[in-house]
């Protein structure tokens, strides 16, 4: 194991924000994490970086950035209807997908070509046309930062709202999550009613249904409307579509009624965060290398040299904007650092 010094972190996220870290390694299995948290100073937690896509660094790191790559996808057990398979949590998360889709495994494919790691699945519940990633969990080990043990989580124990887990409230930086085991569908449930899936597999001629078409027709759409971080710097979308009270939701239909919002189960209502920020005017502005993409206003840009605080403080006009327009608090889906 080798500790490196002053090494920057560009390649590492895919904002492509180009930072520092005073320290940094990767680190493969748990007896290398517990090496690494041991020479950590206490004063200055450890930065643990899974894929670096749904962070956003806004200064240097002063501390230890440890990059985990537990890798390793295998079948751990399979009953009459269901596949449980095990991914490290250093796997890519779209090269998971394609290893489901390739053995006729169910339940990933509207979730392809998100961006990012295995390991961040749980931990921001991550979801995408009509699925999310507490439909398929069964389990996770994670490995606690001071009692160095490792620790079992259900379904339960993650307390999996949207894009939330106990991992980034209750628990936040004291587990570092080593693999994830998912349930996986031996006969297909096919969910094409969100978005544009039906659109798309119909313009692609698809005749007969299968997870690959539904993934296929997945990426396509995701092409079409979100930067590639390998072209353009992203986080992926930036902020969370929010909730709010069915009756303030009426209200705000008399003012605008072309308002996109989506009844929940608790009797709030989940407003488009996209459509807010673009009724504000914010859609595909620019300042400097920093911007708001032309095709969708939930993607924060960066278009060569923007700085991550650049990036922060034009987040910070859309927050304000859209509170002063609409009333409503958005929130960040990015981690700041």
């Amino acid at each position: 194991m080798q500790i490196q010094q002053n090494i920057s972190l560009l390649p590492y996220n895919t904002m492509g924000i180009d930072v520092k870290a005073r320290h940094f390694a990767p680190f493969t299995d748990t007896d290398e994490l517990s090496q690494l948290l041991e020479v950590q100073p206490a004063t200055k937690p450890a930065l643990i970086l899974g894929g670096g896509s749904n962070i956003l660094f806004t200064k240097d790191y002063d501390g230890l950035v440890a990059k985990n790559e537990v890798k390793g996808v295998n079948v751990v057990k399979e009953d009459k209807s269901h596949v449980y398979v095990k991914a490290g949590a250093g796997e890519n998360w779209h090269s998971f997908v394609e290893h489901c889709l390739q053995r006729n495994l169910a339940g990933v494919e509207n979730l392809s070509l998100i961006p990012g790691n295995v390991g961040a699945s749980p931990m921001q519940n991550i979801g995408a046309y009509g699925v999310e990633i507490k439909d398929v969990f069964e389990e996770l080990e994670a490995f606690h930062i001071h009692d160095k043990k490792i620790h079992l989580f259900s379904l339960n124990d993650c307390d999996f709202g949207y894009r939330e887990s106990v991992f980034k409230r209750r628990y936040r930086d004291q587990f570092v999550i080593l693999n994830v085991t998912y349930r996986l569908n031996k006969t297909p449930r096919f969910n094409t009613s969100y978005g544009a899936i039906e659109q798309e597999l119909e313009h692609m001629g698809v005749q007969q249904l299968s997870i690959r078409a539904i993934a296929n027709a997945v990426i396509n759409i995701r092409r079409s409307k979100l930067p590639d971080p390998q072209e353009i710097g992203n986080a992926g979308s930036f902020f969370k579509n929010p909730s709010i009270p069915a009756p303030y939701y009426q209200q705000l239909q008399q003012s605008f009624p072309g308002i996109v919002g989506y009844a929940n189960t608790d009797g709030t209502v989940k407003l488009a965060a996209g459509w807010l920020i673009e009724q504000c005017g914010w859609k595909g502005v620019r300042r400097g290398d920093a911007g708001c993409h032309a095709k969708q206003a939930l993607v924060l840009v960066n278009y060569g040299q923007a700085t991550g605080k650049a990036i922060y403080d034009l987040s910070e006009e859309i927050l304000q904007s859209v509170k002063t327009k609409f009333g409503v608090t958005l929130e960040r889906e990015v981690n700041i650092v």
